[in-house]
């Protein structure tokens, strides 16, 4: 048998094709020739489940990441986002806000970045120049107002990204901001966002999809961005029901989170509900899979996936065929827990879990590790781009 080291170039550049992320740094770290080979990067990894970023690790000043093939940690020495909350993840690439309120695009696994302009205010109390550490308390003893910590997880509620900043330079930002989660827009090149004139509800998701950018709001509003003249939302006018049952029970139960997915080409909206618990926290109960038909002005309904899996959070969604993945719930719903503080009350999701579509059952958590609601960042996926 030939030794490893005599291998050519070819049939090693075409052994790193099968290879999953973590797999392709262990073999650019065998020797020189196989590193070189590494560093070419002509064919992406192998597929892979997405990773989830959690929160900084203070006394090594790194970021931790679960890699859940794996179900491994690692910790990446990652500067740029070390102090910064993670309101978003597009294309491999994640936003992130320190503490001075200043936004950065970053590419944990490659490093690139983009300075983001200071992001938009919706009230007095938003204004960086005059936002003060300690506001008078009520007579609760609640501070009133926003601190720079409270700031940081409130200015942006979700991010995303037309394109993978790598394939197309002029991709736009899309992030919804602000009490309402209002949209607004950002190209390389430009000074400042742009907000677009919105509807007088909560935004509950935004989406990509064939050209154009999508928002869920409440009511299952579905509306689309007309970036003609002066950008602004447009009700696209599908009817779709509120009362859908998930598990027995109603949605509006204990309260609804939506998110919207390009899956293989079809607009999908996911409905997530649950029920309240103490201090008006939610845990998750079910979902529900809608297909809006844009053109014809309906809507059908999934139960099952295909045998994909999906996973939702900060992160634009994500589908991943668990054919290829075996370690991967068929037709399951991977979700953490995007949680809110716009108030004293803590309110929002607080859990994390995978629900199985055909059981219509939650089937338990995928991550093992205790996470401490809310003092962590929200945990967000991400799918590994370092190509």
């Amino acid at each position: 048998m030939a030794a490893w080291s005599d291998l050519t170039f070819d049939v090693l550049e075409h052994i790193t094709g099968f290879l999953p992320l973590p797999d392709h740094y262990r073999f650019g770290a065998v020797c020189k020739n196989w590193r070189l080979i590494s560093k070419q990067r002509r064919h992406p990894p192998a597929p892979q489940l997405p990773w989830l970023v959690l929160e900084d690790d203070k006394k090594t000043r790194t970021r931790k990441f679960y890699n859940l093939s794996e179900a491994k940690h690692y910790s990446l020495d990652i500067p740029e986002l070390h102090g910064r909350y993670i309101c978003g993840s597009s294309h491999g690439w994640l936003f992130a806000i320190d503490l001075k309120l200043n936004g950065i695009l970053i590419n944990p696994f490659t490093r690139e970045c983009y300075e983001l302009p200071p992001f938009p205010e919706w009230d007095e109390y938003t204004n960086v120049t005059t936002l003060i550490e300690k506001l008078p308390s009520d007579y609760n003893g609640e501070p009133v107002g926003y601190t720079f910590e409270k700031m940081q997880t409130l200015l942006v509620y979700k991010a995303i990204l037309s394109h993978d900043p790598k394939e197309k330079s002029d991709f736009t930002a899309m992030i919804m901001f602000g009490m309402k989660h209002e949209p607004a827009f950002w190209r390389p090149g430009d000074s400042s966002w742009t907000v677009i004139d919105g509807l007088d509800c909560s935004m509950d998701d935004i989406l990509y999809y064939k050209e154009n950018f999508y928002l869920v709001a409440a009511m299952n509003l579905l509306c689309v961005v007309d970036f003609e003249c002066k950008p602004k939302l447009v009700e696209v006018g599908i009817e779709i029901p509120i009362e859908i049952t998930v598990g027995g029970g109603s949605v509006g139960s204990g309260g609804i989170q939506r998110f919207l997915i390009d899956f293989n080409g079809h607009m999908l909206l996911i409905e997530r509900s649950g029920h309240c618990v103490e201090n008006y926290k939610v845990i998750t109960d079910g979902f529900v899979v809608i297909e809006p038909k844009l053109e014809q002005n309906c809507y059908n309904t999934w139960y099952d996936i295909d045998g994909y899996a999906l996973f939702l959070g900060r992160n634009a969604c994500i589908h991943v065929d668990s054919c290829r993945l075996p370690k991967c719930k068929k037709n399951g719903i991977y979700f953490t827990h995007p949680t809110e503080t716009q108030s004293p009350i803590e309110c929002g999701f607080h859990d994390l879990g995978v629900f199985d579509m055909i059981t219509n059952k939650i089937m338990g958590t995928f991550y093992s590790v205790e996470v401490v609601f809310p003092k962590v960042d929200s945990p967000v996926w991400i799918t590994p781009n370092p190509w």
